[in-house]
């Protein structure tokens, strides 16, 4: 409020960014008084058209499951969401090759977003999507995922805090094209797999030779995931599944947290997509080879994501849906995969806590060095 002589002006900006400026002529306190409780009343109505006004219906279903949004499309979507509902917040940390910057978007039932606190009593999964961004799919079923929560649509989980990175690789995102992926069952146009410098960022995590990479150590090391996944699609063999996990290597992660991944929380995720008649298996990694001979397990060194994430002790695991399945089907296969990792997280939380600080004690860096 401002004052001058007579004169009173009121202003105010909404998220929206609309600006409301009213000169108004007062004779008295009394009238200055009631003419400022009429403005709030005002503009309280005029906040809440604008935020019923937001559709919130992606372009995935739009198309009926054929198309996938922009880069600035998604990153609109979120910060609407998070000006509607105050469960969900949109951050920028970082900086990309691209020169635009790396969003992450939280979603929590309290409205709590201090990782530190949550971490107290919660567990946090944090969602990375379009690390490659022609393989979309998870991109999609997040976008999805975060509004079916606010909005009822499923249960809010009560003890998991969601955190997703809504495309890693803008730089990628932005280079749109439909020739790329030219076997790929959808969706009609797509971004392209290297970053604005054509780096592969599923092979620079342990290297950080990318500012993206290292916008991600930075998320990463705020957030500190207790369960993380990295959404994609396969390129390669023809096989009835439309979902394929590749969880970090049980053995590699060792312990009782390497035990637990393998004997409990796979087997646990297969039994929950096929209740829903959702059939996963292991990733296929086949090179030249027939199937008498075996099928070689992927090795996720720390150049890829989840050999990155498992050196803190985070649960992680890449989603690799089928590139000749139709786009609709892998991304509600993928929503249905994320659902069932919220619920083992939900369900096995404390466990899990129990586990991860129980491996933390199994290493520790050594005292001395040749």
């Amino acid at each position: 409020t401002f004052f001058e002589a007579s004169k009173v002006m009121l202003i105010n900006r909404n998220a929206s960014q609309y600006y409301y400026i009213c000169p108004l002529s007062i004779t008295n306190t009394s009238e200055m008084k009631k003419l400022i409780f009429l403005f709030l009343i005002i503009s309280a109505c005029q906040n809440h058209k604008s935020k019923s006004a937001f559709d919130f219906t992606t372009t995935f279903e739009k198309s009926k499951g054929t198309e996938t949004g922009t880069y600035h499309d998604v990153i609109d979507y979120y910060k609407n969401l998070a000006y509607t509902y105050s469960e969900i917040k949109i951050q920028v940390i970082g900086e990309t090759d691209s020169g635009e910057p790396l969003h992450i978007v939280t979603l929590n039932p309290d409205a709590s977003f201090n990782y530190s606190k949550i971490r107290k009593h919660k567990r946090i999964l944090l969602i990375n999507n379009g690390i490659h961004p022609g393989e979309s799919d998870g991109i999609d079923a997040t976008m999805l995922l975060y509004r079916d929560i606010v909005q009822g649509k499923i249960d809010a989980p009560k003890n998991t805090v969601l955190v997703t990175i809504p495309i890693y690789n803008i730089g990628g995102s932005l280079n749109r094209n439909s020739t790329s992926r030219t076997n790929q069952n959808g969706p009609k146009d797509y971004g392209f797999r290297g970053n604005a410098r054509n780096y592969d960022l599923n092979r620079d995590f342990i290297k950080s030779d990318t500012k993206n990479t290292r916008t991600f150590a930075e998320i990463f090391h705020l957030v500190k995931p207790d369960v993380f996944i990295d959404n994609h699609v396969s390129n390669g063999a023809d096989y009835q599944y439309t979902l394929t996990h590749l969880f970090t290597q049980h053995n590699k992660l060792g312990g009782v947290l390497g035990d637990y991944l393998h004997n409990q929380m796979m087997p646990n995720l297969e039994q929950k997509l096929v209740d829903k008649n959702w059939d996963i298996t292991p990733y296929v990694n086949v090179f030249n080879k027939t199937p008498e001979q075996g099928f070689l397990q992927f090795m996720d060194s720390p150049r890829y994501s989840t050999g990155y994430t498992t050196l803190f002790n985070t649960l992680g695991m890449m989603v690799e849906t089928h590139m000749l399945k139709p786009y609709k089907q892998r991304v509600e296969g993928t929503y249905e995969l994320l659902k069932g990792m919220i619920e083992i997280t939900e369900e096995q939380g404390d466990r899990i806590t129990e586990l991860r600080k129980e491996q933390a004690k199994t290493w520790s860096a050594g005292k001395t060095y040749p």
